[in-house]
């Protein structure tokens, strides 16, 4: 009886303990990435490589072989791009605070070449004092934390390693098992045939939209990162292979990685002898390499990629700077997969169908406010219509003949009663 006059929850209150456990969950994520991210990256590597893992295992060999063998390429090579860049990281690494000096000094001349800005200037509106100049603060704080920087650095290095080795082991007993671990959540579900199609179908579009996705643009920033290292040769700009390492790896990052990619370019050659030249000499780097990010972003990659993978740049924009919040440099890079993965489920789950909308990038224009505000019967329907036959034509294509059948049956409408 008691229980009964008890007051019932408000839809605040329940709002607000939602809330509450978006902001526990959110700190959670931030706090466990070390366990969290290996995890993500070995899963989205997974969808990557299960396509070959299949092909393989079609033409008889084991699953467990073919994993350790894309596992081994795969580290090989990441092994051999390390060894071949270890050497110019160290000698700019080593040449930090001498370079971080000279881009001063040469900032300081450039500011006293600026009529009403140069020491001289000061001296000449009244400031009579011999005093010797005050010290650089900036330059002061660079040397006296230039030792627990390099510990930063060495620590954030052993715990990459770490990451690095988890995530490869876990990649490979996920390419091993692939397959049977897809079967085992099958065969969890209830046993209705739409509901596993659906659930198989969203999982088979979210792997091979990530699969095309991810190999489509890393093919592109490896054809990006060669056209820099060529041109920065050009521009006598040093160690051109290490900065076109970095333009592959700061161009999986939408948005934010060129910006950084621009300031790295801009104060190498500050530091190097092109700042001794003109200020064309100078920014020519930036500007080149600004041309051939435009190139690959406005022209490369739309035809490349193709429409079916268009995204909202906003929700990009949005998605690299909340993951980037969230876990750094590996969540900016791990934004526009989880976003696929995001647009995959909300396209096959009714509730989440304006999300989809929202995220997926469109050349159609926008209709006009007028045409919104006339009864949308007709256009709700057509669209619910399109959407319903895309999803049920990509799942009918991945089942076997018989359930085909008993699934065609199961989907069709109602007839109405005469």
């Amino acid at each position: 009886m008691r229980a009964l006059l008890l007051p019932r929850p408000t839809t605040i209150r329940r709002w607000a303990s939602r809330g509450l456990l978006l902001i526990a969950l959110l700190f959670l994520l931030r706090e466990a990435s070390s366990i969290v991210l290996p995890v993500l990256v070995a899963l989205i590597l997974t969808f990557v490589m299960a396509p070959a893992v299949r092909t393989m295992r079609h033409h008889g060999i084991p699953e467990g072989i073919s994993a350790a063998m894309l596992v081994t390429t795969l580290m090989g090579c990441t092994v051999l791009a390390l060894a071949l860049l270890a050497e110019p990281a160290t000698q700019w690494w080593q040449r930090a605070p001498q370079a971080v000096s000279q881009a001063l000094n040469r900032v300081d001349r450039w500011r006293a070449s600026i009529p009403g800005f140069g020491p001289q200037s000061e001296r000449r509106a009244g400031t009579r004092t011999t005093a010797p100049p005050a010290p650089d603060p900036l330059r002061e704080r660079l040397t006296s934390e230039s030792v627990a920087l390099t510990a930063t650095v060495v620590g954030q290095g052993l715990r990459l390693v770490v990451s690095a080795a988890a995530t490869t082991v876990l990649l490979y007993f996920l390419l091993a098992s692939e397959h049977w671990v897809l079967s085992r959540c099958i065969e969890l579900l209830p046993a209705r045939p739409r509901l596993r199609a659906l659930v198989l179908g969203g999982l088979r579009s979210a792997q091979r939209d990530i699969s095309r996705y991810v190999v489509s643009v890393a093919l592109i920033n490896t054809g990006v990162g060669i056209v820099v290292s060529l041109v920065m040769w050009m521009l006598e700009l040093p160690n051109p292979g290490l900065w076109g390492a970095l333009a592959t790896v700061m161009n999986f990052i939408p948005y934010l990685g060129p910006l950084i990619m621009s300031g790295l370019i801009l104060g190498a050659s500050l530091v190097s002898s092109l700042g001794d030249g003109s200020v064309l000499s100078l920014a020519a780097p930036v500007l080149a390499y600004l041309a051939i990010h435009a190139v690959e972003a406005n022209a490369v990659t739309p035809l490349v990629v193709g429409r079916q993978l268009s995204m909202n740049p906003l929700s990009v924009l949005l998605s690299v700077m909340f993951w980037g919040w969230l876990w750094g440099m590996a969540g900016a890079v791990l934004a526009v997969p989880l976003l696929i993965c995001l647009k995959a489920i909300s396209r096959r789950h009714p509730l989440m169908r304006p999300v989809s909308v929202y995220l997926q990038g469109s050349d159609r224009p926008c209709p006009s406010l007028a045409s919104l505000l006339r009864p949308p019967a007709a256009i709700v329907t057509s669209v619910d219509t399109t959407v319903d036959t895309t999803v049920h034509t990509e799942i009918h294509t991945q089942l076997p003949p018989e359930m085909q059948t008993e699934m065609q049956t199961d989907l069709q409408p109602p007839r109405s009663a005469p």
